[in-house]
């Protein structure tokens, strides 16, 4: 256990540092550990929630979150990130999305990033919502986010500026998450979630604080590009470990 929780730590550091929550990594971790699959959505989430409330906190206080645009794909994807975690999955189908989404995050983090103002929106950035909504439901349905997917089309799209990029994907985390969480639920029964509170509070304590040194301090002994190719390495190692069974 003692593994896992530094594991959890270390998880939640990087990815708070760069703006996300690390929930795919969480349940990869979680099913290479024999954990219950059926458990792995909900901790996986509840993980999410706790790394990226605070940041989505700091983020509206400094008026840096564009609420029209934010809150207009949070409200495509939402009810999606539901009916993921409502929608029954055997375990071999969920290792194998799991283990393909690490992969897909691990690229999406590799995207460069540039700082500053938005330029000129492409074409495709008033199609963002369109995405939304196939990524809420991974969302829920194996235990992720889903700002780390989003968060790349946007940078791509030049939709908004790269801080308020980062907003909006907190935002989107934190929604999808409790959405997926409820659908989950829902499925599986409110029983589940004692189970996995149970299981994994002390991964939950350490998720606490390797978010929150993550996103105030972490940044600060590393330049964050450093810190994404570190986060981008960890998850695509551990993506390749569950859909080779290794």
């Amino acid at each position: 256990m003692l593994a896992m929780i530094l594991a959890f730590f270390v998880t939640a550091l990087l990815y708070a540092s760069v703006g996300f929550g690390g929930g795919s990594t969480y349940s990869a971790l979680l099913a290479l550990s024999g954990f219950d699959y059926r458990l792995l959505p909900i901790l996986s989430l509840a993980c999410n929630v706790v790394v990226v409330t605070g940041g989505s906190i700091r983020f509206a206080r400094a008026g840096l979150t564009p609420w029209r645009g934010a809150l207009l794909l949070t409200a495509v994807a939402a009810p999606a990130a539901f009916l993921g975690g409502l929608t029954p999955i055997a375990r071999d189908e969920f290792l194998f999305l799991l283990g393909l989404s690490l992969l897909l995050t691990g690229a999406g983090l590799l995207v460069p990033i540039s700082g500053g103002d938005a330029a000129v929106p492409t074409r495709f950035a008033r199609y963002m919502p369109l995405a939304a909504a196939p990524i809420g439901y991974l969302a829920g349905l194996v235990g992720i986010g889903g700002g780390i997917f989003l968060a790349p089309l946007l940078h791509l799209a030049r939709w908004n500026s790269a801080r308020a990029v980062a907003a909006t994907a907190s935002l989107f985390i934190l929604v999808n998450s409790l959405f997926g969480i409820a659908g989950q639920l829902l499925k599986s029964g409110p029983g589940m979630i004692g189970a996995a509170v149970e299981s994994g509070l002390p991964l939950l304590l350490a998720v606490v604080v390797g978010g929150q040194i993550g996103s105030l301090l972490a940044v600060r002994f590393l330049p964050q590009r450093v810190i994404r190719w570190l986060t981008a390495a960890l998850t695509i190692v551990v993506g390749l470990r569950l859909l080779t069974g290794q």
